[in-house]
């Protein structure tokens, strides 16, 4: 009777396990390269960062590859447009970083005609 139990509690959380696999074999990432350097407005001089975007879908990364030099493109312009002192900060950087989510997003709504863009993560991130 205890090994049947054994067995049973066993096997569901073999199941589980691969229930918790196959919802999250869908996400992928995919890095922007190279690195982005932009000259930024104020006391500092530039940016650099490295910025991988998060898909829960993995088959949207062939689309957010076509469109990668779209999103460069959009992030650089942002990136230029930025105070230096102000992106120092940790709210700054926060704040940055849902701005260029929402243009990347809407970049991909305009040219692939779906977001795809789940979330958006600086890798490296130096203001100097």
């Amino acid at each position: 009777m205890l090994l049947s139990t054994l067995l049973i509690f066993t096997t569901l959380q073999l199941f589980a396990a691969d229930s918790d696999n196959e919802e999250s074999a869908g996400l992928a990432y995919y890095e922007l390269t190279p690195s982005i350097v932009v000259n930024v407005k104020g006391r500092a001089k530039y940016i650099r960062c490295d910025v991988q975007l998060m898909t829960q879908d993995g088959s949207n990364l062939p689309a957010i590859s076509l469109h990668a030099p779209a999103l460069r493109h959009e992030l650089l312009l942002l990136l230029s447009d930025q105070d230096g002192p102000k992106i120092r900060t940790t709210k700054g950087k926060e704040k940055l970083r849902k701005q260029a989510l929402k243009a990347l997003r809407r970049v991909m709504k305009e040219l692939a005609g779906d977001e795809m863009i789940d979330d958006l993560f600086f890798t490296t991130y130096l203001v100097q």
